[in-house]
């Protein structure tokens, strides 16, 4: 991996649509620019997933990396939520991990594993603005 993680970072499917959408969601909301970002389909975004037991070459699920540890599914998000700026998301965030792992993941993974079919498909991977470019990881 060619570059170093000091902030948490969360790995996204760079050709899915919803995915695109949920780095724009936190761009948009991470004030504090808290996370970076590398696509599944980047040099150290396949590292990443690899590192924390996940197939890049089948990748079904989000990771975020914080603190050296990975999180996937649910969990991922709900984490996520919880380290943005604004109480709403850290509620939703609560919200979320109350509701016991296996139900939340086996939600997570039904939409993960139709989320081509369900929200489209890109053939290029999310293009950040220039002002968004150093939160990405090449």
């Amino acid at each position: 991996m060619t570059e170093s993680i000091s902030s948490p970072v969360v790995v996204y499917d760079g050709v899915c649509l919803l995915c695109s959408r949920w780095v724009r969601f936190l761009l948009e909301r991470d004030t504090e620019g808290r996370y970076r970002f590398a696509s599944m389909q980047s040099e150290n975004g396949r590292h990443l997933l690899q590192a924390h037991g996940l197939d890049p070459d089948s990748p079904l699920s989000m990771l975020l990396v914080e603190d050296g540890h990975g999180y996937t599914d649910a969990t991922a998000i709900a984490r996520v939520l919880r380290g943005l700026p604004y109480r709403r998301w850290r509620w939703l965030s609560a919200m979320m991990l109350s509701v016991p792992h296996s139900i939340r993941d086996v939600a997570y993974r039904i939409v993960a594993r139709h989320r081509y079919r369900l929200f489209g498909r890109s053939e290029q991977c999310f293009v950040p603005t220039p002002e968004q470019r150093s939160r990405f990881m090449s």
